[in-house]
């Protein structure tokens, strides 16, 4: 009789266990899997990617409660220099931060394991993983200002010939917004256009560009025109001398790296090209010296 109650209140303890780990999933999907699903829908990219990027934002979303402000207002920054890549928030960079930390630690510790070398080279490689993301954002930063900087020549003398024709600033902005190249740089103007039909002053919409940007070249044109525009000064002229120093920065730089190609050079031609020559000169010499008399 003993054992039929045991047996009866084991099976019943399963069954029991058995209900609420049925409910903990029901309740789990309906509040949480079934958004991610409908989220990761949602998402432009799809797929692996998307449900990638549904699971980032997740775990940024729990990061801001833990985010400093340093790091925060130091992030935003700079996703704001690189045009807001991917929608993504100082939080989803953080994110991504300690996703890279986890996946190089794990890489590392099966690297090392396999290589037979010691476990603490992990976390460098974990260490590289988890800086790595404020890595790629500079090199997002650096890729716009260089985009930038070789569509500010061009953008500027056609504003500079829209002015000369008789428009106004806002008119010949819209001129090069209309027939500038695409690029960040036109995104930017046209954002300045925006709101200056806003009701922006001339000032203020460049000032914020100033700060989004935050290029010399550019900063040193946009405070040129907000002076001209203080001083009353010919914008058609300051236009002219900004477009004209602009080419010749643009030439002197271009003088500049043509002189640092040689040196730049040198060390591919030393552990490249020079040890090739000497084996193809002196390889049979070698051979010769060494082999010459096996046959004899």
């Amino acid at each position: 009789m003993q054992d039929i109650l045991t047996q009866f209140l084991l099976g019943g303890s399963a069954l029991f266990a058995a209900a609420a780990a049925a409910f903990l999933g029901i309740g789990i999907y309906n509040n949480y899997f079934e958004t991610f699903v409908s989220e990761v829908q949602g998402e432009s990219a799809g797929g692996m990617k998307g449900a990638g990027s549904v699971a980032i934002r997740k775990l940024g979303a729990m990061n801001r409660r833990v985010m400093w402000p340093g790091y925060e207002a130091k992030m935003r920054k700079n996703l704001i220099k690189a045009g807001d890549v991917n929608g993504y928030k100082p939080e989803d960079i953080m994110a991504l931060q300690e996703v890279g930390f986890v996946a190089g630690l794990l890489g590392g510790l099966i690297l090392a394991n396999g290589l037979g070398q010691n476990l603490a080279w992990s976390l460098v490689v974990a260490l590289f993983g988890m800086y790595y993301p404020m890595i790629w954002v500079n090199d997002q930063v650096k890729k716009r200002h260089l985009q930038i900087s070789r569509a500010l020549p061009y953008n500027l003398d056609l504003l500079t010939l829209s002015v000369e024709a008789g428009l106004d600033f806002t008119a010949a902005l819209a001129k090069v917004v209309e027939k500038g190249k695409t690029g960040p740089l036109k995104d930017e103007l046209a954002l300045v256009l925006k709101q200056l039909k806003m009701g922006k002053t001339r000032e203020e919409a460049l000032k914020a560009m100033i700060v989004r940007v935050d290029l010399p070249p550019l900063t040193t044109f946009v405070t040129a025109l907000i002076q001209a525009d203080k001083m009353g000064t010919s914008l058609g002229k300051v236009l002219r001398i900004q477009s004209t120093q602009m080419r010749i920065d643009r030439t002197q730089r271009a003088e500049k790296l043509a002189g640092e190609a040689p040196v730049k050079m040198l060390f591919p031609l030393i552990a490249c090209i020079f040890p090739t020559v000497f084996m193809v000169l002196f390889g049979p010499i070698v051979f010769a010296f060494m082999f010459g008399n096996v046959g004899g």
